[in-house]
């Protein structure tokens, strides 16, 4: 049934990536409708636009790999990322240097990737002899389990959207400060490096995700705890790396992504709160991995709108408009929300009742589906 489920979860992706895509068309007006800088607007409409090939890839790609991890099948995932990371470097470079593509050179470069990445991962499902058993091709019956899907896919994607959608919310806020260009330059590179040092735990979320659900199917329920407990000590000592390489390496990380001394300067004195906000993130994306192995999404999105919009939102405005710590001021209603997340999702995760989720699929058998 893994292979049907598979399919499933594709004809969802292909669902979201079309009503995203519409959104991302139309990005230059909604920017200016937020009342951000029209050059800005512009330029980070076009940029946007190139990535829509790539998000479709995107969503086959992340699909694929949930099929393999269900599996336990690791190896060949490096694989199929180390090797379009190589190509996306070369690709990069020479569409931005060498062509005459310039900025719009670095998203096309990553929707090639995206696809030379999922193509790797179709070819090695339907070429491997792994798969006998879980892969039967393609079938119609595929249709029967999208609203099942659906089910748990909507409150996942909500659940991560929210928490996404919060660190963005920044960036436009930055774009309507004082010295704009400059505030939402240093503000996106502290996302930026945000979100690199969460896919490093992303990767643990997600193995906390697939060993969790796996082990409470088996009904296992110590053993999915156990898992939960070694991936959150793994994700600290992560975290503690990250942190120590950025600490004492700021100014050559804000190099890369700007050559301007008072960006780097501002960097340097924002340095101290991604730290704190890195580690916190490293044991709220684990527990988000759980919950989601849980089959708590639909507790976990309530619980993103309230301490990121409901709590960290007002502390950053008041923060950035009524004291005036601008860029700083951001980035401590961020980390206001995702303390907050993370305690509530502590609490989520100690005090309700670890089961396995039990869904109805489209004949009426019961099956235990994770997304």
């Amino acid at each position: 049934m893994l292979g049907v489920y598979l399919q499933a979860s594709c004809w969802i992706s292909i669902f979201f990536s079309i009503l995203v895509s519409i959104v991302w068309y139309f990005t230059e007006p909604i920017l200016i409708l937020l009342h951000q800088d029209p050059e800005i607007a512009k330029m980070a409409a076009l940029y946007i636009k190139y990535l829509i090939p790539g998000l479709f890839a995107f969503g086959f790609m992340h699909n694929i790999l949930r099929f393999l991890q269900t599996q336990s099948i690791v190896n060949p995932l490096i694989w199929c990322s180390l090797v379009p990371f190589i190509v996306h470097l070369g690709f990069n470079y020479v569409l931005v240097y060498h062509t005459s593509l310039g900025y719009i050179g670095s998203p096309l470069a990553v929707s090639i990737t995206f696809c030379i990445s999922a193509l790797m991962l179709v070819g090695y499902v339907l070429l491997s002899q792994k798969f006998k058993e879980t892969w039967q091709g393609f079938s119609m019956e595929s249709f029967n389990y999208v609203l099942v899907g659906l089910k748990l896919a909507l409150p996942s994607a909500a659940m991560i959207c929210l928490e996404y959608l919060a660190f963005e919310i920044l960036v436009l806020l930055a774009g309507i400060l004082p010295n704009s260009e400059i505030t939402t330059s240093l503000i996106a590179m502290c996302v930026n490096t945000q979100a690199i040092s969460y896919n490093f735990m992303y990767g643990l979320s997600a193995a906390a995700s697939t060993r969790v659900s796996n082990e409470l199917g088996a009904r296992n329920i110590e053993r999915a705890k156990h898992a939960m407990t070694v991936t959150l000590k793994l994700s600290v000592v992560v975290a503690l790396v990250i942190v120590s390489a950025l600490g004492f390496g700021h100014n050559i990380w804000a190099g890369l992504f700007s050559d301007s001394p008072v960006i780097i300067s501002e960097y340097a004195s924002m340095t101290p709160l991604l730290v704190f906000s890195i580690m916190v993130d490293s044991i709220q994306g684990v527990l988000s991995g759980v919950a989601r192995g849980c089959g708590w999404q639909h507790l976990a999105v309530y619980i993103n709108i309230g301490t990121f919009y409901l709590i960290g939102m007002p502390v950053a405005l008041i923060f950035t408009f009524l004291l005036n710590l601008y860029a700083k001021g951001l980035w401590i209603g961020l980390i206001t929300g995702l303390s907050c997340q993370t305690g509530a999702l502590l609490l989520l995760v100690y005090l309700n009742r670890w089961t396995r989720v039990e869904l109805n699929g489209g004949n009426n058998l019961e099956n235990v589906i994770h997304v």
